[in-house]
């Protein structure tokens, strides 16, 4: 089970950050994920870490401006967002696959299980 928090409303420009909650497994063996669905449009990966911590992926629109990392100790993975700007307008989902120690944690189907969701709102 995830449980996501930490949205809410934000200037341009301004910062925000996102906590997702694990249970119900050994949260430090799987990658983790965040993704966010826009009004409208399709759900698009954002960023993810692997379950060792060490290596991180971004998409190309938030590079420099987010930065995901976790906490296996308190089985919690973050999404720092920076200088958001109103085009991160969404819903934005935590996510983690199926499998421990999966060497595709980069790859989005590998992402079955999702939290609830938490809605970030940049205006302009």
């Amino acid at each position: 089970q995830l449980q996501a928090s930490g949205g809410g409303l934000v200037q341009a420009g301004g910062s925000l950050g996102l906590s997702c909650v694990g249970s119900g497994r050994t949260f430090s063996r799987y990658g983790m994920g965040w993704f966010r669905q826009a009004p409208g449009k399709e759900r698009e990966f954002v960023a993810a870490i692997s379950w060792s911590v060490s290596d991180t992926y971004y998409t190309d629109s938030v590079k420099g401006r987010f930065t995901i990392s976790r906490d296996n100790a308190k089985s919690t993975v973050y999404l720092q967002m920076n200088s958001l700007k109103p085009e991160d307008t969404a819903v934005y989902y935590c996510a983690t696959p199926a499998r421990p120690y999966d060497n595709r944690w980069k790859v989005n189907s590998e992402y079955v299980y999702w939290g609830q969701g938490t809605l970030v709102t940049v205006s302009s």
